[in-house]
């Protein structure tokens, strides 16, 4: 779980900037904090593995199902934080 014992109900676009830091880091002259919301992966050095990885971490840290493949197909880091939400918020509804 995230955030100690608490049940995230929502992750941010601060908290992707850091999944994406500590799993696949960041290219020289790429500014997260400039460019995240508004570049495609591809413009920020990442492939789709970083993507995969990037979107397995956040599931494991906010104990979320999503099915791998759909983190085939994102483009952009808004994608990947809409995909994370909304998998929250089917298991906000579901219980």
């Amino acid at each position: 779980m995230n955030k100690g014992d608490a049940v995230v109900t929502r992750i941010t676009m601060a908290d992707l900037k850091r999944a994406l830091e500590e799993g696949s880091g960041v290219d020289e002259g790429v500014d997260l904090d400039r460019d995240l919301g508004t570049s495609a992966f591809a413009d920020l050095g990442y492939d789709s593995l970083a993507v995969l990885e990037t979107g397995l971490r956040l599931s494991r840290e906010n104990d979320v199902d999503i099915d791998d493949s759909i983190f085939m197909d994102l483009d952009t880091p808004q994608q990947l934080l809409d995909a994370v939400n909304e998998a929250l918020e089917r298991r906000r509804q579901a219980s």
